[in-house]
């Protein structure tokens, strides 16, 4: 993944491209480097860009994201919170899928990294802000339609996001133990939260090769368990 500068030049050991040749062509061109070899010429996609993009925090990985972006039904203008917005993988699949994203993150470096993410993929975005707030001291937006946690403590979140959430809002965890995951069950058991859900996504891509089909000898297993929950309301007569 390169930025396209006049005069500038790719090299690899395939020898080299000048920008110039790359500059206005169009998006899926074939361009033949320096020494004959060629190279499929493509704008790198969300995808591309949580994975090679800057980062100081670990991201959440493209096929955790879509993941996310369906449990925790995201759509077009839906007021979403992410806590711990590390290098803003998270938050780029949120804004490209319409949702209005405030962040809170407790470190500087990890916000500024995020910001500079997101705006380098989508721009200034008046649909994103982030601030440095401690979600474990609690939430001052309210009505929120959905509570995004990236953070090892979520169960100590449940009660803020009880009071932020909207009814029928969802509340999603992402973490990288069963034990963590354990502890939030136990958490949202105690609360209005309820038709709580935990899975993980496993990659496994595919050899395809003539008449040699396979599964490739490798694949992305476990990268982290994903929690959701939705706030019940009790509308029974007492």
């Amino acid at each position: 993944m390169i930025v396209l500068a006049p005069g500038g030049r790719f090299h690899s050991h395939s020898g080299f491209i000048p920008h110039d040749q790359l500059i206005g062509a169009l998006d899926g061109a074939s361009i033949k480097a320096s020494n004959g070899s060629r190279y499929d010429v493509t704008r790198p996609s969300l995808s591309d860009r949580v994975v090679l993009m800057p980062r100081g925090a670990q991201v959440i990985y493209p096929k955790d994201l879509s993941a996310i972006l369906m449990a925790a039904d995201i759509y077009q203008g839906a007021r979403v919170l992410e806590a711990g917005v590390g290098s803003g993988a998270l938050s780029m699949a949120l804004l490209r899928a319409g949702a209005d994203v405030v962040g809170y993150e407790i470190r500087p470096d990890f916000a500024s990294r995020a910001a500079a993410n997101v705006a380098d993929f989508i721009g200034a975005d008046a649909h994103y802000e982030i601030r440095l707030n401690d979600i474990y001291e609690g939430i001052d937006e309210r009505d929120l339609d959905r509570v995004l946690l990236d953070l090892p403590e979520p169960w100590r979140v449940v009660p803020h996001a009880q009071a932020a959430l909207r009814p029928g809002g969802i509340l999603l965890s992402y973490l990288p133990t069963i034990n963590q995951v354990a502890t939030l069950h136990e958490a949202l058991n105690h609360s209005s939260f309820g038709i709580a859900e935990t899975f993980e996504v496993l990659w496994r891509t595919w050899h395809i090769d003539g008449a040699s089909v396979r599964p490739d000898h490798r694949m992305v297993a476990h990268t982290g368990f994903i929690t959701h929950a939705r706030l019940l309301h009790d509308t029974s007569p007492s």
